[in-house]
């Protein structure tokens, strides 16, 4: 197999991740915001359209195997994997590559996604839907629980994509698609499924800088529950991962 350059892995990365947050926000502000067409479609459409989003990201981030997200990238890395997609080694500068790309990339797509709303951000005056279209949040607060709902779901998603390469029918992005659609269905309503440290902080600082009036704060305070509930879900997968059973 070629070596695939980190360019390469960096605009595949930058691409795949700015398509599923392009997307994943935006279906929640085309259910969300005031004067949209789509405004209460309530959360069976949100959860089938991230999930959708997630198979737009796959194709387009084929190049470097469509990580799309940090727990995903570190969840390689704690497995053992010699390589993060054919061609990409496993390294300090590749794990940068990746991470730095995921975040980037969902900044742009977060940005890309207010553009689409303007109008609609610009007519809505209640701060928490505008947030809430960005960002994650729990249903009921709590510290302990809301870290423990997003490792176990984390936990859900990375081992399973990971056993999902051990498969001889080799699946693609339908079945990570259908797998975060059933991640948001069973596990989605204590915190919003962040599932990915990225698509959690990037909207997030977007929404912090963007020129929405009506936006109030971007609760900083709980943004590192869907940082670190993920992190950890995605090292305790890979490790298991490692186990024979």
């Amino acid at each position: 197999m070629d070596q695939v350059s980190l360019m390469t892995v960096f605009g595949s990365e930058v691409t795949g991740t700015a398509i599923l947050i392009l997307l994943g926000v935006g279906v929640v502000a085309n259910v969300s915001l005031a004067k949209s067409g789509a405004l209460g479609g309530g959360y069976i459409v949100i959860i089938f359209g991230w999930g959708l989003a997630v198979f737009a990201g796959v194709y387009a981030a084929a190049s470097s195997g469509a990580h799309l997200n940090p727990a995903v990238t570190i969840g390689l890395l704690a497995s053992g994997a010699a390589e993060y997609a054919p061609g990409v080694e496993v390294t300090v500068a590749s794990t940068v590559v990746y991470l730095v790309a995921e975040l980037l990339g969902a900044i742009i797509g977060a940005v890309l996604a207010w553009v689409a709303f303007r109008q609609h951000y610009a007519a809505e005056t209640d701060s928490g839907a505008i947030l809430g279209t960005f960002s994650t949040g729990p249903a009921i607060k709590s510290t302990v629980d809301n870290l423990l709902t997003e490792a176990i779901a984390t936990f859900v998603l990375i081992y399973i994509i990971i056993r999902f390469g051990d498969t001889p029918t080799e699946v693609g992005p339908l079945a990570v698609a259908l797998l975060v659609v059933g991640i948001g269905a069973s596990l989605g309503g204590p915190t919003g499924y962040a599932i990915n440290p990225a698509r959690d902080l990037g909207p997030r600082i977007a929404h912090a800088i963007l020129p929405i009036k009506h936006k109030g704060a971007s609760n900083w305070g709980y943004s590192w529950v869907p940082i670190v509930g993920p992190l950890v879900g995605a090292v305790v997968a890979g490790l298991f991962s490692q186990v024979n059973i």
